[in-house]
C-alpha cells in the first residue's frame, strides 16, 4: 500500500506520531488549472524578446517563484545583474499581457470532484500560489464557487520569498491557524514540492506537466500521482492512510 507507507516514511523522522488532517493546501496552476503551458509560452516569449534565452520547458523548473524571482535568475545568467523593481514590474505586465492574450480558463480535470471530496469530509482548503494574475485568481469562484476563502490565500502578491523558500507554505498554515501534523500540500512544480517539503509538511505531487517523476521525488515528494484524475481516484485510500501512527508496522 503506497498511500500508506508514504505515510510512514514521512512520519518516520518527524516529531509528531501521526497527522490529523484538519486542511489541505493546493497550488494553482497545474493543479486547479490547466494553465501552465499559457505561463511556459508567455514567459518565454516575453524573456526571448529581452534577448534572453529561456525556454518553455525551462518555464516549468521555475513555476512558483515570483515572477521577480524568474526574472532576476534570468538577468544574472544573461546580463550578469539583478533585475530593478521598475523593470521586473514592466517585463512582469508584458508578461501578464500574452498570458491573458493566449490563455483558455480549462479546469484540470479531476480538480472539482477532489475539492468535493475535500470539502464533503469537512476539511479546510487552502489556496498557495506564486501566481499573482489577477485574472486566474478572479477565476477561482467562478470554476470552484465558495470554495476557497480570500483571507485563506496565499499569493505571490502576499510574500517577500516564493517557492521554494517555505513562507508561502508556512504563512498558509499561520493564515488558517494550523500546525504542520494538521495539513497537506497539493503541488505540481518542483520548487512547490520543496516549499511544501520545507515547511514540514506532507507533500503529495501530481505530474500534470512535461518533468520526470523524479525531478518531483527528488524535490521531496512525499507520494505522486500522474494526474489530478489519479488523485482523486485513490483520494479516500490517501486520505485514510493519512490516519497512520508513526509506530503502526
Amino acid at each position: 500500500m503506497k498511500e500508506k507507507d508514504a505515510v510512514l516514511n514521512y512520519l518516520k523522522n518527524k516529531p509528531f506520531d501521526s497527522i490529523n488532517l484538519k486542511a489541505v493546501l493546493f497550488d494553482m496552476d497545474g493543479v486547479l488549472f490547466d494553465s501552465m503551458k499559457y505561463h511556459a509560452r508567455s514567459w518565454s516569449e516575453t524573456l526571448m524578446e529581452l534577448n534572453v534565452d529561456f525556454s518553455p520547458e525551462e518555464v516549468y523548473l521555475h513555476e512558483g517563484r515570483t515572477g521577480e524571482g524568474t526574472i532576476n535568475i534570468a538577468f544574472k545568467r544573461t546580463f550578469g545583474r539583478t533585475v530593478t523593481k521598475e523593470e521586473a514590474q514592466r517585463i512582469y505586465e508584458i508578461k501578464a499581457r500574452k498570458f491573458n492574450q493566449y490563455a483558455t480558463f480549462e479546469v484540470m480535470s479531476g480538480a472539482v470532484e477532489l475539492l468535493q471530496k475535500v470539502t464533503t469530509l469537512g476539511l479546510q482548503p487552502i489556496l498557495v500560489t506564486g501566481s499573482g494574475q489577477k485574472s486566474l485568481l478572479d477565476k477561482l469562484n467562478t470554476y470552484f464557487p465558495g470554495v476557497f476563502r480570500e483571507d485563506l490565500m496565499v499569493t505571490a502578491l502576499d510574500v517577500q520569498h516564493g517557492k521554494p523558500n517555505p513562507e508561502p507554505y508556512l504563512m498558509g498554515l499561520q493564515k488558517g491557524g494550523y500546525q504542520p501534523w494538521e495539513a497537506i500540500v497539493v503541488e505540481n512544480a518542483p520548487l512547490g514540492v520543496e516549499a511544501g517539503h520545507r515547511a514540514g509538511l506532507f507533500t503529495v505531487a501530481v505530474n500534470t506537466g512535461p518533468l520526470k517523476d523524479t525531478v518531483l521525488s527528488d524535490a521531496g515528494a512525499d507520494l505522486i500521482y500522474k494526474d489530478m484524475l489519479s488523485l482523486d481516484s485513490y483520494w479516500m485510500k490517501l486520505n485514510s492512510a493519512l490516519k497512520t501512527i508513526k509506530s503502526a508496522q
